[in-house]
């Protein structure tokens, strides 16, 4: 999906977790049906890391969760408990990003697509979700 770059800021509930992210006006983002993510109703885009700053003193209001391979990392707001971003399993080195989490007025389109994440391994090979940081940075 093609589209202009702008900046989004965006952040948790409670304002204190605050942050900006260079991304497409125009995204594609994942629903997944992991145990985390099912749970908390995450639905993210996904953003190379070097396109992602976390504002003011956001870090002193996270705290961060990981379960099975430890390789996702949940960072989510201490205060009011909203994750607003995290650190996908899927890449690693990018950023995923709650697109409920931006503020209004940036993000112009969202495609949602389903990420079976209770059959992770199969649904990773099978989705471009590996790809879409790449796809995200124009890459």
């Amino acid at each position: 999906m093609e589209s202009e770059m702008t900046v989004h800021d965006g952040g948790c509930h409670c304002k204190n977790v605050r942050w900006r992210v260079q991304a497409p006006t125009k995204v594609v983002a994942w629903s997944c049906n992991c145990s985390n993510c099912s749970m908390r109703g995450n639905t993210h885009f996904i953003v190379p890391s070097e396109r992602f700053e976390l504002l003011g003193n956001s870090e002193q209001f996270l705290t961060t969760y990981s379960f099975g391979s430890h390789t996702a990392k949940h960072t989510f707001c201490k205060v009011c408990g909203i994750t607003s971003f995290f650190y996908p399993r899927s890449n690693p080195d990018g950023v995923a990003i709650t697109y409920r989490c931006v503020d209004p007025g940036t993000l112009t389109y969202v495609e949602v697509n389903y990420f079976d994440g209770q059959n992770w391994e199969n649904s990773y090979n099978q989705s471009n979700i590996a790809s879409q940081s790449k796809v995200d940075s124009g890459n």
